[in-house]
Protein backbone atom coordinates (compact mmCIF):
# COMPACT_ATOMS: atom_id res chain seq x y z
CA UNK A 1 0.00 0.00 0.00
CA UNK A 2 1.46 3.15 -0.91
CA UNK A 3 1.34 6.25 1.56
CA UNK A 4 0.07 9.54 1.19
CA UNK A 5 2.28 11.99 0.88
CA UNK A 6 0.85 13.90 3.90
CA UNK A 7 0.77 10.64 6.05
CA UNK A 8 4.78 10.11 4.86
CA UNK A 9 5.36 14.02 6.41
CA UNK A 10 3.52 13.47 9.37
CA UNK A 11 5.76 10.47 9.90
CA UNK A 12 9.27 12.68 9.43
CA UNK A 13 8.21 14.94 11.61
CA UNK A 14 7.23 12.48 14.65
CA UNK A 15 10.91 10.89 13.88
CA UNK A 16 12.91 14.12 13.96
CA UNK A 17 10.89 15.61 17.05
CA UNK A 18 11.98 12.39 18.63
CA UNK A 19 15.28 13.63 18.26
CA UNK A 20 14.98 16.57 19.65
CA UNK A 21 14.73 16.09 23.62
CA UNK A 22 13.10 18.58 25.29
CA UNK A 23 11.86 20.90 22.54
CA UNK A 24 7.90 20.61 23.20
CA UNK A 25 8.70 21.02 26.82
CA UNK A 26 11.32 24.15 25.99
CA UNK A 27 8.92 25.97 24.29
CA UNK A 28 6.51 26.37 26.14
CA UNK A 29 8.43 25.97 29.77
CA UNK A 30 7.62 28.34 32.52
CA UNK A 31 10.24 30.20 33.86
CA UNK A 32 12.15 30.16 30.44
CA UNK A 33 13.64 33.34 28.69
CA UNK A 34 14.50 33.59 25.26
CA UNK A 35 16.63 36.23 22.77
CA UNK A 36 19.26 37.39 20.82
CA UNK A 37 22.86 37.45 22.45
CA UNK A 38 25.24 40.06 21.93
CA UNK A 39 28.16 42.05 23.32
CA UNK A 40 28.60 45.64 24.30
CA UNK A 41 32.21 46.44 25.21
CA UNK A 42 32.90 44.08 27.65
CA UNK A 43 29.26 42.97 28.51
CA UNK A 44 27.46 40.55 27.53
CA UNK A 45 23.45 41.36 26.42
CA UNK A 46 20.98 39.45 25.52
CA UNK A 47 17.89 41.58 23.83
CA UNK A 48 14.09 39.30 24.04
CA UNK A 49 13.53 38.05 20.39
CA UNK A 50 9.96 40.51 20.43
CA UNK A 51 12.41 43.53 20.24
CA UNK A 52 14.51 42.51 17.37
CA UNK A 53 12.76 42.87 14.30
CA UNK A 54 16.07 41.84 12.28
CA UNK A 55 19.75 41.37 12.13
CA UNK A 56 21.67 42.43 9.38
CA UNK A 57 25.36 43.07 8.04
CA UNK A 58 26.71 46.58 8.64
CA UNK A 59 25.10 48.35 5.20
CA UNK A 60 26.75 51.39 3.94
CA UNK A 61 26.43 54.66 5.85
CA UNK A 62 25.98 57.82 4.89
CA UNK A 63 27.05 60.03 7.72
CA UNK A 64 24.38 63.11 8.77
CA UNK A 65 25.71 66.43 9.34
CA UNK A 66 25.21 67.73 12.54
CA UNK A 67 24.29 64.96 14.22
CA UNK A 68 24.96 63.55 17.88
CA UNK A 69 28.56 61.70 17.96
CA UNK A 70 26.71 58.40 18.55
CA UNK A 71 24.63 58.38 15.64
CA UNK A 72 26.56 56.85 12.55
CA UNK A 73 24.27 57.93 9.78
CA UNK A 74 20.98 56.67 7.89
CA UNK A 75 21.50 53.44 5.48
CA UNK A 76 19.23 52.41 2.74
CA UNK A 77 18.09 48.58 3.60
CA UNK A 78 15.88 47.70 1.04
CA UNK A 79 14.59 51.31 -0.22
CA UNK A 80 14.31 52.21 3.53
CA UNK A 81 16.47 54.81 5.00
CA UNK A 82 17.37 53.94 8.50
CA UNK A 83 19.12 55.68 11.63
CA UNK A 84 22.28 53.98 12.51
CA UNK A 85 23.41 54.43 15.89
CA UNK A 86 26.59 52.77 17.39
CA UNK A 87 25.34 51.73 20.64
CA UNK A 88 28.65 51.23 22.52
CA UNK A 89 29.12 55.11 21.98
CA UNK A 90 25.50 56.11 23.24
CA UNK A 91 26.26 54.08 26.44
CA UNK A 92 29.73 54.17 27.04
CA UNK A 93 30.79 57.47 24.96
CA UNK A 94 33.73 55.01 23.32
CA UNK A 95 32.94 54.52 19.21
CA UNK A 96 32.86 50.99 18.17
CA UNK A 97 35.88 49.49 16.43
CA UNK A 98 34.02 48.74 12.59
CA UNK A 99 35.40 45.17 11.16
CA UNK A 100 33.67 42.88 8.36
CA UNK A 101 31.75 40.51 10.18
CA UNK A 102 29.54 43.89 12.23
CA UNK A 103 26.08 43.17 12.69
CA UNK A 104 23.31 45.73 13.44
CA UNK A 105 20.33 44.93 15.32
CA UNK A 106 16.86 46.19 13.43
CA UNK A 107 14.76 47.69 16.22
CA UNK A 108 10.95 48.98 16.22
CA UNK A 109 10.59 52.62 17.47
CA UNK A 110 7.21 55.39 16.66
CA UNK A 111 8.10 56.80 13.61
CA UNK A 112 9.95 54.24 12.27
CA UNK A 113 12.63 51.53 12.77
CA UNK A 114 16.27 52.60 13.84
CA UNK A 115 19.52 50.01 13.44
CA UNK A 116 21.45 49.35 16.48
CA UNK A 117 25.11 48.47 15.98
CA UNK A 118 26.82 46.38 18.38
CA UNK A 119 30.28 44.66 18.23
CA UNK A 120 29.56 41.03 18.33
CA UNK A 121 26.58 38.68 17.85
CA UNK A 122 26.39 35.54 19.79
CA UNK A 123 22.73 34.47 18.51
CA UNK A 124 19.73 32.50 20.33
CA UNK A 125 20.35 32.64 23.96
CA UNK A 126 17.60 30.66 26.45
CA UNK A 127 17.65 31.31 30.22
CA UNK A 128 15.52 29.71 33.23
CA UNK A 129 15.06 30.95 36.55
CA UNK A 130 17.31 28.78 37.96
CA UNK A 131 19.67 30.95 36.40
CA UNK A 132 18.71 34.48 37.19
CA UNK A 133 21.63 36.23 39.40
CA UNK A 134 20.26 38.46 42.72
CA UNK A 135 19.76 42.19 41.79
CA UNK A 136 22.49 42.65 44.50
CA UNK A 137 25.14 39.90 42.96
CA UNK A 138 28.16 42.05 42.20
CA UNK A 139 28.25 40.78 38.39
CA UNK A 140 24.81 41.58 38.13
CA UNK A 141 25.39 45.25 39.68
CA UNK A 142 28.38 45.66 37.00
CA UNK A 143 26.03 44.58 34.09
CA UNK A 144 23.84 47.53 35.19
CA UNK A 145 26.94 50.28 36.15
CA UNK A 146 26.46 53.43 34.68
CA UNK A 147 24.17 54.68 31.91
CA UNK A 148 23.39 50.50 31.27
CA UNK A 149 21.43 50.62 34.62
CA UNK A 150 18.05 52.38 32.54
CA UNK A 151 18.51 49.73 29.83
CA UNK A 152 18.96 46.40 32.07
CA UNK A 153 16.58 44.57 34.56
CA UNK A 154 18.25 41.83 35.20
CA UNK A 155 21.01 38.92 34.91
CA UNK A 156 21.70 35.72 34.22
CA UNK A 157 24.81 33.30 34.82
CA UNK A 158 25.15 30.92 31.79
CA UNK A 159 28.09 28.93 32.17
CA UNK A 160 30.86 30.97 32.87
CA UNK A 161 29.24 34.22 31.32
CA UNK A 162 27.10 36.60 32.81
CA UNK A 163 24.13 37.72 30.76
CA UNK A 164 22.78 41.29 31.70
CA UNK A 165 18.65 41.31 29.51
CA UNK A 166 18.66 44.97 27.88
CA UNK A 167 15.86 46.58 26.67
CA UNK A 168 15.79 47.72 23.66
CA UNK A 169 12.17 48.93 23.81
CA UNK A 170 13.05 51.51 26.33
CA UNK A 171 15.86 52.66 24.51
CA UNK A 172 13.83 53.33 21.87
CA UNK A 173 11.76 55.47 24.37
CA UNK A 174 14.33 57.49 25.87
CA UNK A 175 14.08 61.24 25.10
CA UNK A 176 18.07 61.41 24.35
CA UNK A 177 18.62 58.22 22.34
CA UNK A 178 15.31 60.01 19.93
CA UNK A 179 17.23 63.21 19.56
CA UNK A 180 19.74 62.45 17.31
CA UNK A 181 20.20 66.31 16.31
CA UNK A 182 23.79 68.02 18.12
Amino acid sequence: MALVPFDVLADYEQRSLAHVVGLPEQLDAPGLWRGVGFRIGSRRLAAGFDEVREILPLPQVTPVPGAQPWMLGVANVRGNLLPIVDLKQFLEGERTVLHESQRILLVRQAGGDVAVLIDELYGQRSFVEEQELPGDDVVAVQLAEGRYGHFVDRAYRLDQHAWGVFSLDRLTRTPEFRQAAA
